[in-house]
C-alpha cells in the first residue's frame, strides 16, 4: 500500500483471512506462527508491505489498577482467567483488521504489567494470525476466525517452557511455580483446553510437528494464491478433514474426533 494512514483493503480486494492459533501456555503457538511467516518467505519483508502478519492476545490485556499490579508483582493476579483480556478492544480491532483498515495495537510490558504508551501500528493484510491462549473463549471473537488452529503439547514441557521464560523475566521461581498451580494450570484446564472443541486442526507437538505446519502453509499459499474458495468456513459441509500420512501416526487431528 502506498498510503500507510487510509482504511484502504487488503491487495486484490478481499477481506483478510482470520486465522486463530490457540493453545495452552507455552504451547509454541508464537513458534508456530513464526515458523509459518517464515516459511511463506514473510520476514524479511519491511513490515508495511507484508502479506502475512502475526498479532498476540497478550497484547489485549486490561489496564490493571493499583492494587490488580500489587498482586500481580506478587504473583497472586490470574492473568490466564477470560476477564484479564479486554474483549471489547480485541474484538473492535479484528472487525477492523477484517475491514481492512489499518489499526493500532497496544504495547504490553510484561516485566512491569503495563500498558505502555506507545502503540503498533497494523497495516492491512492477506492473511492474520491471532494467537494466544484464549482466542477461541469468546463467541463474538471466535466466530470471527476462518481458520481455527490449536497447538497442543505435553503439559510437562510446557512447565519447564514457562519456568524458563519466566525466570528470564526476572521472576523467582518458588513464585512462578506457585502461580502456575494456583492460577496457570486451573484456568488452562477451566478456560483453555475446552476451546480446543472449536478448533479445525489440532497441532499435536507444536513446531516439531513439521508435516501439520508444512499443510498449513500449503493452505494459506493457496488462500495467497487466490484460490479462498475452498477456505470458506462450512464448504465442506460441516467434516473435518484428517490427514493421515501413509505408514505414520495421524499428526493432525479432525476436530470431529473425541479427545
Amino acid at each position: 500500500h502506498s498510503c500507510p494512514t487510509c482504511p484502504c483493503p487488503p491487495a486484490r480486494g478481499r477481506p483478510p483471512f482470520l486465522i486463530g492459533v490457540s493453545g495452552g501456555t507455552a504451547s509454541g503457538k508464537s513458534t508456530v506462527c513464526e515458523k509459518i511467516m517464515e516459511l511463506l518467505g514473510q520476514n524479511e519483508v519491511e513490515r508495511r508491505q507484508r502479506k502475512v502478519l502475526i498479532l498476540s492476545q497478550d497484547s489485549f490485556y486490561k489496564v490493571l489498577t493499583a492494587e490488580q499490579k500489587a498482586k500481580a508483582l506478587k504473583g497472586q493476579y490470574n492473568f490466564d482467567h477470560p476477564d484479564a483480556f479486554d474483549n471489547d478492544l480485541m474484538h473492535t480491532t479484528l472487525k477492523n483488521i477484517v475491514e481492512g483498515k489499518t489499526v493500532e495495537v497496544p504495547t504490553y510490558d510484561f516485566v512491569t504489567h503495563s500498558r505502555l504508551a506507545e502503540t503498533t501500528v497494523v497495516y492491512p493484510a492477506d492473511v492474520v494470525l491471532f494467537e494466544g491462549i484464549l482466542v477461541f473463549y469468546n463467541q463474538d471473537i471466535r466466530d470471527m476466525f476462518h481458520l481455527r488452529l490449536f497447538v497442543d503439547t505435553d503439559s510437562d514441557v510446557r512447565l519447564s517452557r514457562r519456568v524458563l521464560r519466566d525466570m528470564k523475566r526476572g521472576r523467582d521461581l518458588e513464585q512462578i511455580l506457585t502461580q502456575y498451580t494456583t492460577f496457570v494450570k486451573p484456568a488452562f484446564e477451566e478456560f483453555c483446553l475446552p476451546t480446543k472443541k472449536y478448533a479445525d486442526v489440532i497441532i499435536p507437538r507444536g513446531v516439531d510437528n513439521m508435516v501439520a505446519i508444512n499443510l498449513i502453509v500449503q493452505h494459506i499459499q493457496d488462500i495467497l494464491n487466490g484460490d479462498i474458495c475452498k477456505w470458506q468456513r462450512g464448504a465442506m459441509n460441516g467434516h473435518a478433514r484428517t490427514y493421515k500420512p501413509a505408514g505414520k501416526r495421524s499428526h493432525l487431528e479432525s476436530s470431529s474426533r473425541p479427545h
